[in-house]
């Protein structure tokens, strides 16, 4: 929680008046008549007998000076006369209040707060003020769920805003181990406020997550990364939704480097030069020999360090250098061949090689072509890849039109999702809850 609930109560209590030294009754004639009848209960006054107890020119050095017992005992002296008014309870409960905050005495803070704000004697908004602030006191000091969930449930009720404390109710939910609760309850402020086209709040995907990982439920953590990473993009997260993707149960391992092409343009801080590797040795074994080159390059821009890696790197490098000097010189060659192949998936490749060296509107109309003419295994593959490739030549429209028509369960359906977010960043980061 962002403020401290404690101090908020001390700052309404000084707002509403609550303290300033309560009024005393005062000392009139009584006629002997009058003296016989059974005296009324006084209203919103002190007995002078009960005043003195409390008198604030006392009790302020009290409190000042922590002796705490003292204070205690004065109002418990003054709650055990006889006939104590509501208004003279009032007044006791509010010190008790004070006590509770000075000693740090949570729970009777809360129960003195209870009983004013059951007494009927506070302005609704004032109420409202100290059911908020009673619910914040279970939720942040005691760590009582249940009471906070029943206290900000209480303030939704009576104020009619149900949204101002839902992030703790949700919260409240999770901290006590209902972790079933908080996942339903998360999950539907979520589809609400996508329903709403607001943006839903970070602490929740972030709830989510957790929730996740406590329940050991991957598929709700990936969810919730998605969501994050979707409307609070980031390379942490753009990082680490791409590696998960590849733990799915259902992932195909024919999609590794479409994975790692979008991780190094998402979250190119994140890459390491082992990373760069990966991209190019799948990229060499795809045929992509100048992707490969460029890979290697970033990620060992100098020589291939001493290492027990080191030979299969250097293998890696000569296979990308010698396959991009030849494509440079002789890329044109294979465009005869590969028309007239049956399969466009020659086409396809060819056509990606092209975006590689810089041609990216020849790469394209070639990959077209082939996708026109009929890939035989893995099509919508084939889509995907042309898609993206539109995306590295800036033809957003276009890609976005062709991503929204790709789908599958083994990778291929995320991917398309998440060039689509890749694309379509917030237009400004979302603010973050306080």
């Amino acid at each position: 929680m962002s403020h401290t609930r404690l101090a908020r109560i001390s700052l309404i209590l000084a707002a509403i008046g609550l303290n300033a030294a309560p009024a005393m009754l005062g000392m009139s004639p009584v006629y002997a008549a009058e003296a016989a009848k059974p005296a009324e209960p006084p209203k919103d006054a002190v007995r002078p007998e009960i005043y003195k107890l409390i008198d604030p020119a006392q009790t302020k050095d009290l409190l000042a000076n922590k002796n705490y017992t003292e204070f205690k005992t004065r109002i418990d002296t003054a709650a055990a006369m006889p006939n104590v008014t509501p208004y003279e309870d009032f007044i006791l409960n509010q010190m008790r209040v004070q006590l509770g905050q000075a000693s740090g005495d949570h729970q009777a803070t809360v129960k003195a707060l209870a009983a004013m704000i059951d007494s009927g004697r506070l302005k609704p908004e004032d109420k409202l003020r100290f059911i908020d602030a009673v619910g914040g006191i279970y939720y942040s000091n005691i760590k009582d769920y249940d009471q906070a969930i029943a206290w900000f449930t209480r303030y939704g009720t009576e104020s009619g805003d149900t949204l101002k404390q839902r992030q703790f109710i949700v919260r409240s939910y999770f901290f006590k181990d209902d972790f079933a609760t908080a996942k339903a309850e998360a999950l539907k402020d979520v589809a609400a406020a996508k329903k709403s086209g607001a943006t839903p709040p970070k602490d929740e995907l972030n709830l989510l997550g957790n929730v996740g990982i406590k329940t050991k439920d991957t598929e709700l953590y990936l969810q919730a990364v998605e969501e994050l990473t979707r409307y609070y993009p980031s390379e942490d997260y753009w990082f680490d939704l791409l590696n998960r993707t590849r733990g799915k149960k259902t992932y195909a391992p024919r999609l590794d480097l479409d994975i790692a092409r979008l991780k190094a343009l998402a979250a190119p801080s994140k890459m390491e030069p082992e990373d760069y590797a990966e991209i190019a040795e799948l990229a060499v074994l795809g045929g992509f020999f100048t992707e490969a080159k460029i890979a290697m390059d970033k990620g060992y821009p100098g020589a291939i360090p001493n290492d027990k890696n080191k030979a299969a790197l250097q293998k890696i490098r000569d296979s990308a250098n010698k396959g991009a000097a030849d494509d440079a010189k002789n890329i044109d060659k294979g465009i005869d061949s590969a028309m007239k192949s049956k399969d466009g998936v020659g086409l396809v490749n060819l056509g990606y090689n092209y975006v590689t060296l810089g041609q990216a509107d020849k790469g394209i109309d070639l990959m077209k072509q082939g996708i026109a003419k009929g890939v035989s295994k893995n099509p919508e593959d084939a889509k995907l890849r042309l898609a993206y490739a539109l995306a590295i030549a800036g033809k957003k429209d276009e890609s976005l039109k062709l991503l929204e028509t790709i789908s599958g369960t083994d990778g291929r359906g995320d991917l398309a999702r998440y060039w689509v977010m890749y694309q379509n960043p917030p237009k400004a980061a979302p603010a973050e809850a306080k």
